[in-house]
């Protein structure tokens, strides 16, 4: 079997949606004439697959759940948005004349962002930015960015980024979900699997299809409240408010201490 080729699947996947998004560009046809939806196609390392519509990265602020919602009004100060995908936070943010940078890995990404109006925009790993002169006061993880603390191993590093790019008194915004409230046995199990081998039970290990290309594979945490707790752990970061009204899915406020 031929295997995918490795590169920007998750930008390119954004190009296709946003040319469908607007009927300009590039779009995917079916039979040669009808746009065909883009689905974002996830695949587990035991195999799941699952796959969405890919618009919802596009959706505007009268579509967003109503986390969202509460998660941007707490946003303040200079706002780092991080895993910015399409801007559909950083350009509502921007639109209230709040000053925001949107980061992300994917290229494509970076383009479409940048295509429908956001300003500031950087290619970058949050490694790699957390060099930089600048100071944020809010950092958001929305869209459920809370995952990319990826595991127990990766958290401290990439928390010690954020606090390298810190303000005095800056907050991180997360989205992120509970992943043990579920009955399915392929998820149960997998959870097993995974404290069997000494991981977080909701640390994914994935990677995004979009039709030839993959990206290479990348773990994504799903994590409990209390696990949230654990990891700031001799961190420079406190848990400051948790809002659970749309269980499994919370909005967790970690305050910088440093």
């Amino acid at each position: 079997m031929t295997q995918p080729a490795i590169g920007d699947a998750f930008g390119e996947m954004i190009r296709d949606a946003y040319a469908v998004h607007t009927g300009v560009g590039r779009r995917p046809l079916a039979g040669g004439r009808y746009p065909r939806p883009v689905i974002e196609v996830i695949e587990r390392e035991d195999g799941l697959i699952n796959g969405a519509p890919a618009d919802h990265y596009l959706s505007e602020p009268d579509e967003w759940r109503s986390f969202d919602h509460r998660a941007v009004r707490l946003s303040r100060g200079r706002i780092l948005d991080i895993g910015v995908g399409a801007g559909r936070i950083a350009i509502e943010l921007q639109h209230r004349g709040m000053a925001v940078t949107g980061l992300d890995t994917s290229a494509g990404a970076i383009e479409v962002s940048r295509d429908r109006g956001l300003r500031d925009t950087v290619l970058a790993t949050v490694d790699e930015f957390s060099r930089a002169a600048v100071r944020y006061d809010t950092f958001l993880l929305l869209g459920n960015n809370l995952g990319l603390l990826e595991g127990a191993e990766r958290a401290p590093v990439f928390l010690a980024a954020l606090a390298r790019l810190a303000a005095p008194g800056a907050r991180i915004v997360a989205q992120g979900a509970d992943p043990y409230g579920t009955t399915d046995p392929l998820h149960a199990g997998y959870h097993q699997h995974n404290r069997e081998r000494g991981r977080l039970g909701g640390q994914l290990r994935l990677r995004l299809r979009y039709r030839e290309i993959a990206s290479d594979w990348f773990d994504y945490l799903n994590c409990s409240v209390d696990e949230l707790k654990s990891l700031l752990a001799g961190t420079s970061w406190r848990l400051k408010s948790i809002d659970e009204q749309d269980r499994p899915y919370y909005v967790a406020v970690m305050e910088y201490t440093g």
